[in-house]
């Protein structure tokens, strides 16, 4: 039996000390969403008592946060969907082909992930308005789609590489098309990884704000956050309605995560160690 020692207690310590870093910002946006104004302003991080609902019927409505839920549903799964298929077609041709062509496209997608997208912020923009996207779905859609796309075949790719190349061969002996062989034999492997990538890019797009803000604000089409943030100016701020808005927005996408919780470490390890 391995003996107690100082070191080990100081770890105990740091792990604490960091869980509770991370976990006090939920305590406190949870407790303000059950606090009506006179409790926020009185006691913002005691305990809610008595606890009110209040404010999540009053974010609901004021916020029109079934549209907004809607709007940010709708932009999500597409986008995902779209990532999906694209990102594990491309990465079954950089995995499967040995040429100078499929490597030099694998580094440009690798520079994807490295460059900051606020570099193009401005030509994207400017695209996408000259393609009259502008305050549509399909716009955001065509803007998450090439954001996320380097992050999404970079995963695939790995994953695809550990897989054993006799599976695509058999396929190919018995007559099947590369197409075929990669939807009927390859793809089914993919779950794991699939997982991955559709809570990772899910997460992502869910809590964008940034983005919505500048391409959809005025457009009726808004998502949750850019709603969320109506209730925040210059001179005042309900937090009660913040934090009620937030935890609404934020229970769909926890709900898809503790549903996929298993897939996500399991297919980003295989995916790099591939």
């Amino acid at each position: 039996m391995r003996k107690y020692k100082p070191r080990t207690f100081v770890l105990e310590v740091v792990m604490v000390a960091v869980a509770i870093a991370f976990l006090f910002p939920v305590y406190a946006l949870v407790t303000l969403a059950f606090k009506d104004p006179g409790q926020i302003a009185n006691k913002p991080l005691s305990l809610p008592d008595p606890p009110s609902v209040g404010s999540f019927g009053e974010a609901w409505q004021s916020a029109s946060l079934g549209s907004a839920l809607l709007n940010s549903t709708l932009i999500t799964v597409s986008s995902v969907l779209v990532l999906i298929v694209l990102g594990s077609l491309a990465a079954y041709f950089l995995a499967r082909t040995a040429t100078r062509l499929s490597y030099t496209l694998y580094i440009l997608f690798l520079v994807g992930i490295i460059l900051p997208f606020q570099l193009g912020m401005i030509p994207l923009y400017q695209m996408v308005n000259d393609l009259g996207l502008l305050g549509t779905y399909q716009g955001m859609i065509l803007f998450y789609t090439g954001i996320q796309l380097p992050f999404t075949v970079f995963l695939y790719t790995g994953f695809i590489r550990s897989l054993p190349a006799d599976y695509t061969n058999a396929a190919l002996i018995d007559g099947a098309s590369h197409l075929q062989a990669f939807a009927h034999v390859i793809f089914p492997l993919l779950r794991p990884i699939t997982g991955t990538v559709l809570i990772l890019n899910a997460v992502h797009i869910w809590n964008d704000f940034f983005t919505p803000l500048l391409y959809l604000g005025g457009s009726g089409r808004e998502t949750v956050p850019v709603r969320v943030f109506a209730f925040v100016n210059e001179y005042t701020s309900n937090y009660g309605l913040v934090a009620a808005g937030l935890v609404l927005a934020a229970l769909p996408i926890l709900l898809l995560f503790l549903v996929l919780q298993r897939y996500v470490i399991r297919g980003f390890a295989s995916g790099l160690k591939g």
